[in-house]
């Protein structure tokens, strides 16, 4: 009997702590003032970029992000709208960069006449950029400032 009321009296207490947890709310953080069992409003979207400049890698495998707005670009099986542009054979007339060389490779290193398969789909690595303040601030250092930080002379 007496194990019987313990089980009991420690579902009640586990009931009673979960329903104040459900109640509470946080007021600050990235969350806002929803409550921790509610979702809340997603905040709103910020206008892309919208440039011609290029910007700076952080690191040498990066791939470069989209200066400019793609909304309602197609990107499918069937279609490409980035390649009307960025194309080998489009480049010198949008002056748009050419898609790189390492687009053109298979899997096993070998050089292909068109764009892989594999990197047809441009956003999978490449992303336009918005006006939004980062909602967590950053502190990232670039290799080159490493570098030159990290020699008396400069970079090595």
């Amino acid at each position: 009997m007496l194990k019987r009321s313990g089980i009991i009296l420690l579902a009640l207490a586990i009931a009673a702590a979960t329903g104040s947890l459900t109640a509470q709310t946080v007021t600050s953080g990235l969350r806002g003032p929803a409550p921790l069992n509610d979702e809340g409003p997603a905040p709103p979207m910020l206008p892309n970029r919208n440039t011609s400049e290029k910007e700076a890698r952080n690191y040498p495998e990066q791939p470069p992000v989209i200066p400019h707005s793609i909304d309602g670009y197609q990107i499918d099986l069937n279609s490409n709208k980035c390649l009307s542009c960025h194309a080998r054979s489009r480049t010198a007339e949008s002056q748009a960069p050419m898609v790189s060389i390492t687009h053109f490779m298979d899997r096993d290193g070998q050089f292909l006449a068109s764009i892989s398969p594999r990197r047809f789909f441009c956003t999978e690595c490449h992303v336009p950029q918005n006006s939004a303040t980062p909602p967590v601030s950053n502190d990232f250092v670039d290799i080159d400032t490493l570098l030159s930080r990290a020699s008396p002379g400069g970079r090595r």
